[in-house]
């Protein structure tokens, strides 16, 4: 692997990071904006989920960091399609409007976070195991 394959995958690691760490920020802040009860709750839970899956792209190697990079683009995929399922059928009871606090930019943000988790996917599995290399 060449210096500026490694930079590159460095760089989007970071990035990644950032995203999972700014969709848990907007989630918990509706929290503490008043989004409570079972909505509140699982907004909590993907704010851990998206701590730690940030923490994994940031500290893990080889196949961890690939678990953790499939698991993570995996994650922003299900967070921006419960939201579009909610804004359109309703998601368990629960419908929401493109006028509530943070949506159109967690739809921006989260949109943004696949696309630079789908990048950084491919290069981390591309790099391969260290068996491979």
């Amino acid at each position: 692997m060449t210096s500026t394959t490694t930079a590159a995958l460095r760089v989007m690691r970071i990035l990644s990071a950032l995203v999972l760490l700014a969709t848990g920020g907007i989630h918990l802040f509706l929290v503490f904006d008043g989004v409570g009860g079972v909505l509140g709750v699982m907004f909590v839970l993907n704010a851990v989920a998206a701590v730690v899956l940030a923490v994994g792209m940031v500290l893990l190697r080889d196949r961890l960091l690939q678990a953790a990079t499939v698991l993570s683009l995996l994650f922003l995929i299900a967070t921006l399609g419960a939201l579009l399922l909610a804004l359109t059928v309703g998601l368990f009871g629960i419908t929401e409007v493109w006028t509530f606090t943070l949506v159109p930019q967690t739809v921006v943000v989260e949109s943004i976070g696949i696309v630079v988790l789908a990048v950084t996917t491919v290069l981390v599995l591309r790099r391969g195991s260290p068996a491979r290399r």
